[in-house]
């Protein structure tokens, strides 16, 4: 007995002693849930999959419902109401059931049975609608998932022999732009001037093609809209009206018992995306633009697309749904001019694509004129051409294409100012440059009427607004008397990427900038004007140089009317210049570039901005 119990104590110590451990208690709620889970997917798949048969079957009995309605028809009540045949049934219509609404679209469509001929084949048939095809397309937006619609189709026979059709025929053809038929392109027909009247929904098959048969005859009266979603639209207009009286492509007729043919082209819509800015790449918000298209819907000169639009404070402006097509940019701007775009002004957009445009402003300053050069072959812009404007007054002027400039005429404002921000102030000199006393001019420095030996001048930090290539640096002397002697202007010029950021400008500390010469080292200067820029500058956004003046006899002086220094960089609007500052008169553009034929031109200037095409050959 006591053997018993001491067994009886082991075994229930060892029971007790037995568990589930936290990793088995895991270990079997993973496993649980995971069973779960799919038990529960597969539930929820079979409810869906019932709900999706249940909601098409009540589609199918709508469908037979609307063909008991329609068999119960006389043939000549079968048509659509506003449509071709005309008849007493909706085109849409909404049907409820099972507490959801259901849209019905009704087509009926004559039928040319070719077992007697057809309307436009060899042997003819006089009367082409031997028979009416009704097609019901029913969809419910409501139901789970967006059930896809269906389609369901019959066909409608007359009891009685046909006679000789009092109506004619109307194939709409529809293309896209590299004449592919487009399929399922949605065709709006209208005509009010027939009883009853039209107001027809319907969509080309796979060729492309809708063909109307027994359309009512009527004269200039049709007018059909051609569109699909995310292409753009083509259609015919009514002659006589206001802001279109002459349509290229007017309102149809249909004849009796004859065929009329009409042609569309649609195609995908693209998207602009316009940057207004200077030639410094900073943006110029709320800038007024206009943009037109090159087609025509009517004549003379009624363009299918003309808009006008302004960009937002981040100078940016999106257009959405574009046609393909040539559009022209032109400014409406009280404030700023363009003085070129990148690409060219005439911006080609093709289908289905997204382009960019920069328009490339400055602010108004008189009379602009925008000089484009093209090439005769490609069409394309054209780099490093010079063109040479001159006109009244002795004006003359050249201007080399790619090419922008920083320019300072202007010194009176004084020293201190590090990130070139107004247009008369500097950096810092030595002291010995006078800057106030004779706005616009730098000389040097003159105390008890005698002039300082030298001086020098450190401009403001300019900013090209992208990675550059220097090209040239120009200066003009307002006076170089000989007696100051043969090299008493000279420059040095320092570049930076500048890479530390800041605030407003990046961190371009006294210590990052190297001033040198054209040999690239800080023992030479340029020290005449119209000189090339070393290309070790070349890849630099950030410019400044330093001005000395020195002279050989201190009773006279150097001075400098204004620096200007030339760089191409990706804000330059290609194969275009601006010249400013016009007055009204005739003017004489020349373009020259090495290896193409010289070309003249004359313009007129009378507007406050004017463009001027000229296209040279090799």
């Amino acid at each position: 007995m006591k053997r018993i119990k001491n067994n009886f104590i082991l075994n229930k110590k060892i029971i007790k002693s037995k568990g589930f451990s936290l990793v088995e208690t895991l270990v079997a709620i993973s496993i649980f849930l995971i069973v779960s889970v799919a038990i529960y997917s597969g539930f929820t798949g079979i409810l869906k999959t019932m709900t999706v048969v249940r909601v098409k079957g009540i589609m199918t009995n709508i469908a037979n419902e609307q063909f008991e309605v329609v068999r119960n028809l006389s043939y000549q009540d079968v048509g659509t109401v506003l449509g071709i045949p005309s008849g007493i049934i909706s085109q849409s219509q909404t049907i409820n059931r099972d507490g959801k609404d259901f849209t019905v679209e009704t087509v009926v469509r004559n039928v040319d049975d070719p077992f007697d001929g057809t309307f436009n084949g060899n042997p003819h048939d006089s009367s082409p609608a031997d028979m009416k095809i009704i097609e019901l397309t029913i969809s419910c937006s409501s139901c789970v998932d967006s059930i896809s619609p269906i389609s369901f189709t019959t066909k409608i026979a007359p009891k009685n022999l046909e006679t000789a059709s009092t109506n004619g025929a109307l194939i709409i053809r529809v293309f896209d732009s590299s004449g592919v038929p487009v399929s399922s392109a949605d065709i709006n027909i209208i005509n009010n001037s027939v009883n009853p009247k039209i107001n027809l929904n319907d969509q080309t098959d796979i060729n492309g093609i809708l063909t109307i048969v027994d359309a009512p005859p009527s004269k200039n009266s049709y007018q059909i809209i051609v569109t699909k979603d995310g292409y753009s639209t083509d259609r015919t207009y009514a002659t006589g009206v206001t802001g279109n009286p002459n349509p290229t492509k007017p309102n149809t007729s249909v004849l009796l018992q004859q065929i009329t043919q009409i042609s569309f082209i649609i195609d995908r819509t693209s998207k602009i995306n316009i940057f207004t800015l200077n030639n410094q790449c900073v943006a110029t918000p709320s800038f007024g633009f206009s943009i037109s298209g090159s087609k025509l819907i009517g004549t003379p000169n009624v363009y299918k697309y003309l808009n006008s639009f302004t960009t937002d404070t981040l100078g940016k402006k999106t257009l959405s749904s574009i046609e393909w097509d040539t559009y022209n940019i032109s400014g409406a701007d009280s404030v700023y001019d363009i003085i070129g775009t990148s690409p060219l002004l005439s911006l080609g957009v093709n289908p289905n694509i997204e382009q960019d445009l920069q328009i490339i402003t400055a602010p108004k300053n008189g009379k602009r004129l925008l000089v484009v050069v093209r090439d005769s072959s490609t069409g394309l812009p054209l780099s490093d051409a010079i063109v040479k404007l001159t006109g009244p007054n002795s004006y003359s002027k050249n201007i080399v294409t790619n090419e922008g400039f920083l320019n300072q005429t202007d010194w009176k404002g004084g020293d201190g100012q590090e990130a070139f921000g107004y247009f008369n102030m500097y950096s810092n000199s030595d002291g010995n440059i006078e800057s106030i006393a004779s706005p616009g001019n730098l000389s040097l420095k003159k105390v008890s009427g005698v002039y300082s030996s030298n001086g020098n001048l450190t401009s403001s930090i300019f900013d090209t607004g992208s990675s550059s290539n220097f090209r040239q640096i120009i200066w003009n002397s307002a006076s170089q008397p000989a007696q100051t002697g043969p090299k008493s202007v000279r420059v040095q010029i320092a570049t930076s990427n500048c890479i530390n950021a800041g605030d407003d400008y990046p961190d371009c500390t006294t210590g990052t900038w190297n001033f040198v010469g054209p040999d690239g080292t800080s023992s030479t200067y340029y020290d005449s004007t119209n000189q090339n820029i070393n290309a070790i500058h070349n890849e630099k956004r950030y410019f400044r140089y330093k001005i000395y003046l020195s002279t050989l006899n201190t009773s006279y002086t150097p001075t400098i009317s204004d620096i200007s220094f030339t760089y191409t960089s990706a804000c330059i609007p290609p194969g275009q210049v601006s010249f400013s500052s016009l007055v009204s008169g005739n003017y004489t553009i020349l373009v020259t570039k090495n290896g193409y034929k010289s070309m003249s031109k004359n313009v007129s200037i009378s507007n406050d901005w004017t463009k001027s095409e000229i296209v040279i050959t090799p």
